[in-house]
């Protein structure tokens, strides 16, 4: 195996751009819990301290990355 093979598939593995998903059920459940509850809290934070141009940020970093492990479904 020649390391460009070996790391092309390692890389698509960890972005999960197979034809399939290898990921486990279980860990798509757990990142959407913990980023809901980041961009809720963190979003709370925010507004907290005065800092509101920041919150479109977060958002923006949610919905990328809800809708990344959403296109990645087999």
């Amino acid at each position: 195996m020649t390391p460009k093979s070996w790391l092309g598939r390692f890389l698509l593995y960890i972005t999960n751009n197979e034809p399939f998903s290898r990921h486990e059920q279980e860990f798509d459940i757990a990142f959407f819990i913990v980023n809901t509850i980041a961009v809720l809290a963190g979003s709370a934070y925010i507004a907290y301290i005065g800092e509101w141009q920041w919150i479109p940020f977060l958002v923006i970093e949610y919905t990328w990355a809800i809708d990344t492990m959403r296109h990645n479904r087999p």
